[in-house]
């Protein structure tokens, strides 16, 4: 799927409200899972997110994945499948 679909434009901008000035890429992976369990056939299920913010200095990897999942809200687990995180701090 080269253009974006608007659950990963909605999630791009849930990102970027709650992580000012973090680099990221969020990547649709579903392709790779059509026919898989979670393929709800939208071609947005299944996506992997690289980010990278200040805010992130001294938290675990878990606090990280929390902070990710609770800026987007009800997405993960309900339109969205799987959400892969690896979220960094600078320098990491």
């Amino acid at each position: 799927m080269s253009e974006k679909g608007p659950v990963q434009r909605e999630m791009e901008g849930l990102l970027s409200a709650a992580f000012p000035d973090a680099d990221f890429t969020l990547s649709n992976d579903s392709a790779q899972h059509h026919g898989h369990a979670g393929d709800d056939g939208s071609g947005e299920s299944h996506f992997s997110l690289t980010i990278e913010w200040a805010g992130f200095a001294g938290q675990n990897r878990v606090a990280r994945q929390r902070m990710v999942n609770r800026a987007l809200g009800d997405l993960p687990g309900q339109r969205v499948h799987a959400l892969a995180i690896k979220a960094l701090a600078p320098g990491e």
